[in-house]
């Protein structure tokens, strides 16, 4: 039961990690603007608009194999302890 122990401890790694960079995107998304209107004057907008959205971007695939190998271990944790359960003897 100790292995069941450490999975669940790396589980709440996983999926702190995970709320943390889903924070992080949140707060960056917050200053995005949904529509643009730029001329002459606001070329500085679409460049923050532009390096905003590289950030998102690249936060997509860590985020994307966070959630994976957060969901993954929990079934996993949840199938050992089925197992366990079964095969007790009572």
């Amino acid at each position: 039961m100790t292995s069941v122990v450490w999975l669940l401890a790396l589980w709440g790694v996983l999926t702190t990690a995970l709320v943390i960079v889903l924070i992080y995107r949140s707060t960056l998304t917050m200053h995005e603007d949904d529509q643009l209107f730029l001329g002459e004057s606001d070329a500085h907008m679409q460049r923050e608009q532009t390096e905003l959205m590289q950030k998102v971007n690249r936060l997509n695939p860590l985020l994307r194999w966070l959630g994976a190998a957060s969901g993954l271990l929990i079934l996993v944790i949840a199938g050992l302890a089925v197992y366990d359960g079964l095969t007790r003897v009572p």
